[in-house]
């Protein structure tokens, strides 16, 4: 063959389409970038204190860092310690490839890894029994019937409905369960899995930015910035109801190019699962019967029960997660006298398995992403960490700014820092000492402090993988982290410029 023939053939091939990299690959090379970032910074931490405020007419009580307090480690000679981490570290100790196990297993039940993960697996094995019992289906398939030409409605009102859960009661891990239960159906009514994260997780999550009485962030802020509990509730609310209505705008827009035009959504292919069993499920016309009933009543109970347990008792992970167990068994015992989709016993105990089996890539990924924080030496300001030196230089960093500045800049670093510390109340509690007394200096009210915090943190839980919540439900809507990244990068922008537009006006204002 010719070398211009050769050329000509190599010259006719495609070039190859740039593959996004998989969320687990995406992860470990912040692993690396983090393990860089231990030979580069030096290691510090703070004197720690216990606050105490009064939430409810209730005395609550927080171990935070004091203000000013920040040190260097140093050795012998007076030199700060840079902790390089090593490759492997043996007898329980974090190394660059322990990441993976150390982070599967690190925090406790209430919260951080293994408490999500558990969260997620359980709640995973509760909704595998809901399904199988085929309530879900048969109710889905009644209401496509008696809502024909009116599915644009609902668009709005569950969207206003969880944006409410977040805004009053804090919700977050609980949108896992129902984005099991509303994106199959959503798909169903002519839409695609994103219309339901909108609906159900960025609805709660703007809510939960937004609140005037969320007990996990708003409450905690206030209370260790020495700042008056629910105060502030007037511009709050303006505020919440600013965020409720573009999302709802946003969503509504975008669910009718959908529908008009299924293959222009990023979930199409991936979509392809919901609408194969859609279709097979029609072709078996499930009927809607007592049992079927009795199936969702328990649902809407359980549910109810959260609601009441979360809003009165402050239930958290191992208590909801308990609460939808029972309402699986339940639903699973339901399903077995009634002979739902051919039940018998031992399907309890299956479809559990396949429904928690079915989040286990959601749940690994929480593991892997808190990884990335116990590389860089974990979230106790009181235990040397490059963590703490990060956050002492960025607050220090503020001083000398117009005031209006200062507060966006607090904005901004409560977003990227939200990265490493995705717990609303942990954050609360690790930065706000710190931030509160700098707003101070600065000429920023506290109470707008407070604003800063509850913005960056809320809206940045949309987009970071280190979300347990929201790699929850992006497992169950069978979307990579990094297709849903690409997509919501304009959405985290816009949200962005807004938000930094009240916190300017905040201070304008003199909001406090």
């Amino acid at each position: 063959m010719s070398i211009k023939g050769k050329h000509q053939i190599e010259g006719d091939k495609k070039p190859r389409a740039w593959e996004m990299p998989d969320t687990y690959l995406i992860i470990f090379f912040v692993i690396l970038f983090a393990a860089l970032l231990t030979y580069l910074v030096p290691i510090g931490s703070f004197e720690m204190e216990e606050v105490t405020y009064l939430y409810k007419g209730v005395e609550k009580t927080k171990t935070v860092p004091v203000a000013d307090s920040f040190h260097f480690e140093t050795d012998d000679s007076g030199t700060p310690i840079r902790n390089g981490i090593r490759i492997f570290e043996p007898y329980g100790g974090v190394g660059i490839t322990n990441y993976m196990f150390e982070g599967l297993v690190s925090g406790s039940k209430w919260g951080t890894a293994v408490g999500v993960i558990a969260f997620i697996l359980i709640i995973g094995g509760a909704f595998g029994i809901v399904i199988k019992t085929s309530a879900v289906d048969a109710g889905m398939f009644e209401l496509i019937k008696k809502t024909k030409g009116n599915e644009n409605y609902f668009i709005p009102i569950i969207f206003v409905l969880f944006s409410l859960g977040g805004a009053i009661f804090g919700m977050a891990e609980e949108t896992i369960a129902f984005a099991m239960i509303l994106i199959p159906i959503i798909v169903a009514l002519g839409y695609d899995s994103i219309t339901g994260l909108f609906v159900t997780y960025i609805g709660a999550q703007i809510g939960f930015a937004t609140s005037w009485m969320n007990p996990f962030t708003v409450a905690i802020a206030q209370g260790v910035s020495d700042v008056p509990i629910l105060s502030g509730a007037g511009f709050r609310l303006v505020m919440w109801s600013f965020f409720t209505l573009f999302g709802i705008v946003y969503s509504y827009r975008y669910a009718k190019k959908v529908k008009k035009n299924p293959e222009s959504s990023i979930a199409y292919q991936t979509d392809a699962y919901f609408r194969n069993d859609l279709q097979a499920k029609k072709d078996i016309k499930i009927q809607f019967t007592t049992g079927h009933k009795l199936v969702l009543l328990t649902i809407f109970l359980g549910i109810c029960w959260i609601i009441y347990g979360v809003v009165r008792y402050e239930y958290y992970l191992p208590e909801i997660a308990t609460q939808f167990f029972i309402m699986g068994v339940v639903s699973g015992i339901i399903g077995v006298i009634f002979k739902l989709n051919n039940m018998k016993l031992n399907d309890i105990a299956t479809s559990f398995r396949d429904g928690a089996k079915d989040l286990l890539g959601a749940a690994l990924v929480v593991g892997m992403a808190n990884g990335i924080v116990l590389v860089l030496g974990g979230t106790d300001a009181g235990t040397p960490s490059v963590l703490n030196t990060v956050l002492n230089w960025m607050s220090s960093g503020l001083a000398g700014m117009p005031a209006a500045v200062s507060a966006w800049f607090m904005y901004i670093f409560q977003s990227i820092f939200n990265f490493f510390v995705v717990s609303g109340s942990g954050q609360a509690a690790l930065t706000m000492p710190i931030m509160a007394p700098l707003a101070d200096l600065v000429g920023v009210n506290r109470q707008v402090a407070v604003l800063a915090f509850q913005l960056g943190d809320g809206f940045t839980n949309m987009i970071v993988p280190t979300s347990g919540v929201l790699m929850g439900v992006l497992g169950i809507a069978r979307l990579e982290w990094s297709t849903w990244a690409k997509f919501m990068i304009k959405i985290q922008a816009i949200l962005m410029l807004f938000a930094s537009i009240f916190i300017i006006a905040a201070v304008l204002l003199g909001f406090s």
